[in-house]
């Protein structure tokens, strides 16, 4: 394996910071986004109380919680308990919801770019190692043998599988974390939406 590490170059030694950087991502990421689809109990709960008129009850179901369509939920009903006007109360909970997915979204462009970066480093390692293996052939003046050749085509390759290596994790975590946060959004008009037909029913 050391021997791969330093035939590779020094792509390769970019290859794996940048892999090590993104295996820092993805667990940061997976701690921040453990629980941000969660509460829907908590939320029908809520809705329960608020339907059945009791504002306190439903606001205390979701306070304690710590997912954004609960924290979402709380704000428009003291919106709502407030009597703010509507288009009011729709500016704060959007600009509160757009700032709370952009938090959740925090270094999900990352990610991505590494994803799209590494194939490239690697072609690029490729690249490189392919033409010293062919100038090595052409100094040898046709004395050069196929073992010689095709050592240096397995190490100009070796930064292709290295650049795929590192990508394929982040393309991955990129994606299924960013349908994670699309779900948290989701969730959080979702809730909005119900308690203010709710409320409109109560009227």
């Amino acid at each position: 394996m050391v021997r791969m590490l330093v035939d590779g170059g020094p792509i390769v030694w970019i290859l794996i910071l940048l892999s090590l950087f993104s295996l820092a991502v993805i667990a940061a990421k997976i701690l921040q986004l453990r629980g941000v689809t969660g509460g829907a109990e908590r939320r029908e709960a809520a809705f329960r109380f608020w339907g059945e008129g009791d504002r306190v009850g439903a606001k205390a179901a979701v306070e304690p919680a710590g997912a954004p369509a609960d924290l979402l939920l709380a704000q428009a009903m003291t919106g709502l308990m407030a009597r703010l006007p509507r288009k009011a109360l729709d500016d704060d909970l959007e600009w509160r919801g757009n700032a709370e997915i952009a938090r959740m979204s925090s270094s999900l462009r990352l990610l991505e770019l590494i994803a799209m970066v590494s194939p490239l480093l690697g072609l690029l390692g490729t690249v490189l190692g392919m033409i010293q293996a062919f100038q090595e052939l052409a100094l040898a003046e046709g004395a050069a043998n196929a073992a010689l050749l095709a050592a240096g085509i397995w190490q100009a390759l070796l930064t292709t599988a290295a650049g795929l290596i590192v990508a394929i994790p982040a393309a991955l975590a990129a994606g299924l974390l960013g349908a994670r946060v699309e779900r948290a959004g989701q969730a959080m008009e979702a809730a909005v939406g119900r308690l203010y037909a709710i409320e409109d029913r109560l009227e």
